[in-house]
Order: structure tokens, then C-alpha cells, then sequence
């Protein structure tokens, strides 16, 4: 197949596509309501303690009976990290490179696969779990081939000028130690696989937690590393609570570093933790977006209405990218306004593992509960709901965690223009200065993505002036969201980010090791 998944080009597949995952849902279908197991030390391991979770989609389909894993299985997870540490680190780096292929190639034999069980779990449609799939394998190619071209980052220095002697210099990057991951829900496997990939090419070993709402994708991690003969206790796998198992993991002194994808509040509490102890440890948080769009006068309105509209409603709004903010020039304004709300009603709501839903459910109680009470400070507000407001409770609906997407004119002065609430709301606002929409945009704590739409010398003007790690210009394939490793790097500035640096880019495999000057006198 020519076709080229990313998230750029999955809104026109090829019908083999569909076909495909057709099968492979119907295979994952038969093998839900299994008992899951944890992975240390190379082996599968049972749990003291289990939880059943049901999909989002219809709490009636029981996906299976997943581990929760106490301080023993954390404490088992570290040690066998750590012993396997050393003849890991020793690894030549073309050997840890090939292995991270071998497992690249059997997760993309399975990836309809994971694909369906993601849609099974997440409530993501087909299209963005079929995205998320590839993206985790491609994450894995990428830092193999990042670690060969540099050279398994090794440099020769210049010799001192001493005479009668011979003083070589060189500088190393070498490996922390054990690296524990904690993924979030919404890109549950890319989000862990993505940096186990890193941590290990880079000669770390891991351990991985992935958010209690999706402990599903992390098995199909392990079993994908597990199969690609990876040395024991490599890569470990432990699912649970935040509490339970997260902390512990952080507080841990074996954790040589952290790499975590979620909340502000989080991101900050582990960076905390980090910092202190016998020695500050690594931290790299990615800690969500606040993501604003400016469209102008002299905006393409059916690309930034299409562009918007992905960025603000795909995956429910759950996405650390979406766009929450959209400020639009009041001369294009109810132009614009309008477009989005005919591509609104065009949207359809429901099970997502049917073909032509686009939009799932949300993907727990909580997020369903927090939608009524934000679309409630909304409307007490005086905000003006031009489209959505519902929970659907309907029929089928009444099974899962559904609700429709809003489109909100809101006072400027409303609290949620801060607030990063993870779900399809959108709230826009009317400038007349451009200056004075920049200055909005850059009005939060957090700078993620961000968007715009207008003119060649528009785009110069966001480019120099906005506060956001990543930005997106007259992208009809999404206003804020849709970064691919080879493609587009993806990190935050200010609250969004601790490092400055971004995934899948030049700089980020090095954030895993630490420098060693090395001088020899021959």
C-alpha cells in the first residue's frame, strides 16, 4: 500500500484501510473480557489485585480484567531494571538500534490491531487510533536512526597542545539508569512507546506506567518489546493507580529519570520530587496546552473552518494540542463562525468503531461530569452556546460517556480561557487589532501548539510573536494538532514543557543521557 499514514493524510484512506481494520476488530471483539498480566523481568507476572474495565463506548462491552499493581510489583519492576542495567548500558548501540526496529516491525504486523483495541479503550475513532498505532512505531524508527547518525552521540575533541605528550579529548553522552514513563490516557501507547523507545536506544532500561483509564495499550507495548527479544528485565510494564504506582516510581531512588505526559498539577508535583533527594534527577514533563488560533482578515475561511474544527473536536478535545482559544477578526468573524457550525452539524456522534462516526465519547465519568458543569459556567456567564451543550443520554448514548461539541462566544474576562479542560469545547472571541488578538493568544501559562490563518506576512508576524513550542500556519489538516516524528517536533514552551525540547526532534534523545568528558595523556 503507497499510502502514507500520518496524522496529516488519514482523512482520505484507502479502502484497504478499512478493510483491514474491519477484520482485526472483529478478531479483538473475541478475545475481550481476558485476564492481563504485568511484565517484569522478562516474564508475565500475576497480580495480587485486579480491576475490570469496561469501554467508554458501551459499558456493557467488558474489555477484560487488567492488573493493579502494588509497592512489591513496583519494587520487583526497579530491581529488575536495575540489575539489568549494566550489560544493557554495555550494549553497542547498533545492537540496542537493531532491536528497537525488530520491535518497530512486529508492532506495525499488529498495528490494525492495536488500532481496534485502542478504539475498544480510548473511544478514539478508527482513523486516529489507526494514527496513534503507526506514530508509535515510527517513534521507534526515528530514534534507531537518530542514534546511528550520531554516532551513538560520541564526538572526538581537539588534543591539547602539550608538548611531548599526547592528550586525546573526547565527549560522551552515557545512559542514566533506570527511566520510569508515565503515559497519559489519550495516546496511551504512543506516549509510552515513544519515549521507552528513546530511553532505551539511548542504553537506559525502563519502566512503564500507563494511566489506569488504558492499562490495555501498555500490555500491547510489552508484548510487542517482549516478542523482539529484548534482554530481561530491559523493559517493564506496571499498571495501577497514580498514587499506587506513579509515586512510588518517582519516589524511588533506583529512578535515574522520569519522563511524564499529562496534567499541569502533576507535572509540577514529580518535577518537584525530582529535584530533590541526594541529587536532582531528570525530569521531562509535558504538561498540556491552553492552544490558541488567530485567524485574519485575509484567511482562506473554508481551510481555517476545517482546520479548526479537526484541532478542537478530534478525539472529543483530548488532545494536550486542541484548540480551545480561537480569536478571529470581526470582519470574517460570523463568516467563520458560521462555516464551523454547518461542519458541526455535519459531525457524526457515536460508536467509533463504526466507519462513519467521527466522534466518540469522552473517556470516563469524570470527563462526562466536567463537560455539564463547564457548559453550566458557561452559560452562567453569558455566553453565547452557538452550537452544542449536551449530554447525550439517548438510546444508545445512555451506555457510554457521550456529549456534542461547543462552539462558544465568551466574555473575555470568563475563567475558562485558562483553564485546559480536556474536552470539545471550544470558545472563541471577536478582535479588531491584531496586536491585540496576540496578546490574548500569548495570555496563559502554557504554550503548546497554536495556530493561524491569514496572509504570507500574517504568518510572519504569529511566527515572531507567539509563545508556543509548536505552530501550525493555514493547515486545513488541523489548526493546532496532527505533529509527526520526521515531521514536526513536538514540545511546549512555559508551563507546557520542563525541557525546551521536543519530541521527536534533533535534541531530544540526548535529554536521556548525561555528558562525560574524557581526557586519555599517551
Amino acid at each position: 500500500m503507497s499510502f502514507r499514514l500520518t496524522y496529516a493524510t488519514m482523512f482520505n484512506p484507502p479502502e484497504a484501510m478499512h478493510e483491514r481494520f474491519e477484520r482485526s476488530l472483529a478478531k479483538i471483539r473475541g478475545e475481550l473480557g481476558r485476564t492481563q498480566k504485568l511484565f517484569i523481568g522478562g516474564r508475565d507476572q500475576d497480580a495480587s489485585t485486579h480491576e475490570e474495565r469496561v469501554s467508554p463506548i458501551d459499558h456493557n462491552l467488558k474489555l477484560g480484567r487488567f492488573p493493579m499493581a502494588q509497592l512489591q510489583d513496583v519494587d520487583a519492576a526497579l530491581a529488575a531494571a536495575s540489575k539489568a542495567f549494566p550489560a544493557w548500558r554495555a550494549t553497542p548501540v547498533a545492537e540496542r538500534a537493531r532491536l528497537m526496529r525488530c520491535a518497530a516491525d512486529i508492532m506495525e504486523e499488529r498495528v490494525y490491531d492495536i488500532a481496534a483495541a485502542l478504539v475498544l479503550e480510548v473511544g478514539k475513532n478508527r482513523m486516529e487510533a489507526l494514527g496513534e498505532a503507526q506514530e508509535t512505531v515510527d517513534f521507534f524508527r526515528c530514534y534507531a536512526d537518530d542514534i546511528e547518525s550520531h554516532h551513538g552521540y560520541e564526538v572526538e575533541l581537539p588534543n591539547d597542545p602539550l608538548e611531548g605528550f599526547v592528550s586525546r579529548n573526547r565527549s560522551v553522552l552515557r545512559p542514566y539508569g533506570v527511566w520510569a514513563i508515565i503515559a497519559p490516557f489519550n495516546f496511551p501507547i504512543a506516549l509510552a512507546g515513544g519515549p521507552a523507545s528513546a530511553a532505551l536506544v539511548a542504553g537506559n532500561t525502563v519502566v512503564v506506567k500507563c494511566s489506569s483509564d488504558t492499562p490495555w495499550a501498555g500490555r500491547w507495548l510489552a508484548d510487542c518489546i517482549r516478542d523482539a527479544g529484548l534482554p530481561p528485565g530491559v523493559f517493564n510494564f506496571v499498571s495501577g493507580s497514580g498514587p499506587a504506582v506513579g509515586e512510588a516510581l518517582v519516589a524511588d531512588a533506583r529512578t535515574a529519570g522520569v519522563t511524564f505526559t499529562g496534567s499541569v498539577a502533576i507535572g509540577r508535583t514529580i518535577l518537584g520530587a525530582m529535584a530533590t533527594g541526594k541529587y536532582p534527577r531528570p525530569c521531562i514533563a509535558e504538561m498540556g496546552g491552553k492552544n490558541p488560533c488567530i485567524v485574519t482578515e485575509r484567511a482562506d475561511l473554508d481551510r481555517a473552518a476545517s482546520g479548526i474544527l479537526r484541532s478542537a473536536y478530534g478525539m472529543g478535545g483530548q488532545k494536550c494540542s486542541a484548540v480551545s482559544r480561537l480569536y478571529v477578526h470581526e470582519a470574517v468573524a460570523e463568516d467563520l463562525l458560521a462555516r464551523i457550525e454547518k461542519q458541526i452539524d455535519a459531525i457524526r456522534i457515536g460508536d467509533p468503531t463504526k466507519r462513519e462516526t467521527w466522534l466518540g465519547p469522552v473517556v470516563n465519568a469524570r470527563a462526562h461530569q466536567n463537560y455539564a458543569r463547564y457548559v453550566g459556567e458557561l452559560r452562567a456567564a453569558g455566553a453565547k452556546l452557538r452550537r452544542g451543550g449536551r449530554v447525550l443520554t439517548d438510546g444508545d448514548f445512555a451506555r457510554g460517556y457521550y456529549v456534542e461539541p461547543v462552539l462558544a462566544e465568551a466574555p473575555p474576562e470568563h475563567p475558562l480561557w485558562h483553564h485546559e479542560m480536556f474536552l470539545p469545547i471550544l470558545m472563541a472571541q471577536r478582535y479588531r487589532d491584531r496586536d491585540a488578538a496576540m496578546r490574548l493568544a500569548n495570555d496563559t501559562d502554557m504554550g503548546l501548539t497554536a495556530g493561524v490563518y491569514g496572509s504570507a506576512e500574517d504568518v510572519r508576524w504569529f511566527q515572531e510573536n507567539i509563545e508556543a513550542g509548536v505552530t501550525y500556519a493555514n493547515r486545513g489538516q488541523g489548526a493546532t494538532t496532527g505533529a509527526w516524528p520526521g515531521y514536526q517536533p513536538f514540545g511546549g514552551w512555559k508551563g507546557s514543557g520542563s525541557t525546551g525540547k521536543a519530541i521527536a526532534s534533533f535534541y531530544y534523545l540526548p535529554q536521556y543521557m548525561r555528558e562525560q568528558s574524557r581526557t586519555v595523556v599517551e
